[in-house]
This record gives structure tokens, sequence and C-alpha cells, in this order.
């Protein structure tokens, strides 16, 4: 029997604004914590992820891609040239070691008061990408340079909710650099792929435009992002399983990556893949049961290829 996956608790609660201040062990208290049960994938459900996995690098490297491998955290600074902290603060987490000055200090209630940790200098990444835009920093590319990496990704969000919504997940991700025809074909091609897949598998999707915070409303590109959207989500159930973004060159102007050649600032585009996400939707599908899930992935492969 396929072990059921944790249920899903709201990861914090609001303090009314007249309260008064608030103290340390107050706001230690108040603030999300980690969830208690996060759900563990038995082996079905992780043989249908891996293999979901495999399925969307295939397709990147199908195309030329080659595969990089990117860390689990960042240094604060790295993100902080994204505007993560700036356009994404509802969702970021940071990482700090404990303050050893003293006697080692013990978690009350599950968690470690903010005077016995030190200053956060590692942030978690909410997205696979920015790995791609960090290996290419400070160098040149060719006009059609393409990569595919997966990483575990974290969000803070206001609710969870089994694997459709969680604290920490993997995302797979193709991102194109190079010139803006070059990022338009590869994104292009991997929508229609998704709908495709969606459609042999038996998913009802729907392409939906999304918008990005990347952009400064006030800005030039936030004008062409209303002209023309840059980011679609492919929802299944109203839940985003994928997405394919446009970046334009705000990755190549903040990580400094230059075309071969021009030298102008690298346009950038990225296809992901949220794999907790899949596995949910192909597992309700099949009425829970991820070892038919996992056939029927094959079979739509193998008929698609």
């Amino acid at each position: 029997m396929a072990r059921p996956a944790a249920e899903a608790r709201p990861l914090g609660t609001e303090r009314p604004a007249d309260a008064g201040r608030v103290t340390d062990d107050e706001r230690a208290t108040a603030t999300a914590p980690p969830l208690a049960h996060p759900p563990v994938l038995g082996p079905a459900q992780t043989a249908l992820l891996r293999a979901l996995d495999a399925h969307f690098a295939s397709w990147g490297t199908g195309a030329g891609a080659q595969e990089i491998l990117p860390p689990p955290l960042y240094p604060v600074s790295d993100l902080q040239k994204f505007d993560v902290y700036t356009n994404f603060p509802h969702l970021a987490l940071v990482a700090s070691p404990l303050d050893l000055t003293g006697d080692a200090p013990e978690p009350r209630d599950g968690r470690f008061a903010p005077q016995e940790v030190l200053p956060a200098t590692l942030g978690l990444p909410h997205a696979t990408c920015y790995g791609a835009y960090l290996y290419y920093e400070g160098t040149e590319v060719a006009d059609e340079t393409l990569v595919t990496l997966v990483n575990r990704c974290f969000r803070r969000e206001e609710h969870y909710d089994g694997l459709r919504r969680l604290l920490s997940f993997h995302m797979r991700e193709t991102v194109a650099l190079g010139g803006f025809e070059h990022t338009q074909r590869v994104l292009g091609s991997f929508a229609e792929r998704t709908q495709e897949l969606a459609a042999a598998l038996g998913l009802t999707m729907e392409k939906v435009p999304a918008s990005d915070p990347f952009f400064d409303s006030g800005g030039s590109r936030a004008l062409l992002a209303k002209l023309s959207p840059v980011k679609y989500e492919f929802q299944v159930d109203g839940l985003a399983i994928a997405s394919v973004n446009t970046h334009r060159n705000f990755f190549g102007e903040r990580c400094d990556i230059r075309l071969s050649g021009s030298g102008d600032h690298a346009f950038t585009g990225c296809a992901a893949f949220g794999l907790e996400r899949w596995v949910s939707v192909l597992s309700d599908l099949h009425g829970g049961d991820a070892v038919a899930a996992l056939e029927h992935l094959r079979d739509a492969a193998r008929r698609s290829a």
C-alpha cells in the first residue's frame, strides 16, 4: 500500500499589529518553522520522479545541451545580484551557522532563538536556473549556448499541500543563453513538447500567461513584458507544473555574460519542470498508483520518441 503524503499545515501565524513589541523569543516562535513531517517519497514515487527528470533532461541534451550540476545553496551576495530578496522576499529562505562563542545552544520547541545563530550569509535558491548564470558569470558565450541542470529548490509558502506545494522540491531546467532568437526557438520547442506530452498522458493542460517580478514595473523591460508575455505556465487543475520564461538580457547584464564576437550582453530563457508536482498529477491520474503512472509515462515516451 502506498504511504500517504504528509498532511499540509500552515507554515506560521501572523501577530496582530497592536500586540506590542516583539521579543526575540516571541519572534522565534512567530516566524515560520519547517514542516514537522515533510513528505518522503517512497520507492515507486522516487522511480517516477527519476524517470520524469531523465525524460525532461533528454529534451535538453537531445537539443545539444550540456549538463551542469549546481550547488544547493549560494552566498547571499550571489542571489542578491538577481534581486531575489527584493522581488521574492516572501519565498526567501537563508541559512546560518550556530553561534558557538559560549555554550553550544540547544533548540527549544524545535527552533533556535535569533541570538543563537550568526548572521545569515547563505541563501537557498527558489529556482534552479540561477546556477547556470553564475556558472557563465564574466564569460563570453556562443549565440546558441544550451545547458540543462537540476537542483533542489526552497520556497517559504503560506501553506503546503502534499507534493503539490513543498518547502523543498526538485526543479529540472534547460537554460538557453545567447541571441534572443535562440532563446525563443528553444522556449517554443519546449512549450510544444510539454503540451504534447500532457496530451499523450491524458492530462488536461492549460498554457497560461504569467507575470515576472524580475522586471521593474517602471522599466523598459516591464513595458516589453506587458506587450509580449515573458512567462507562460503550464497548469493542470490550476497547478503550475512547468513554465517557459524569457529573461531578455537581465541575467546577462547582472552576471556580465557576453556574446562572443559582438560583446553584447547575452539573452537568456529557461524551461522549468517541477518534478514533485508532475509526480503528484500523474499519481492522481492513476488513483495514487505511482507504479501505474510510471508505466504510463514510459509508454507515452516510447510513442512520442
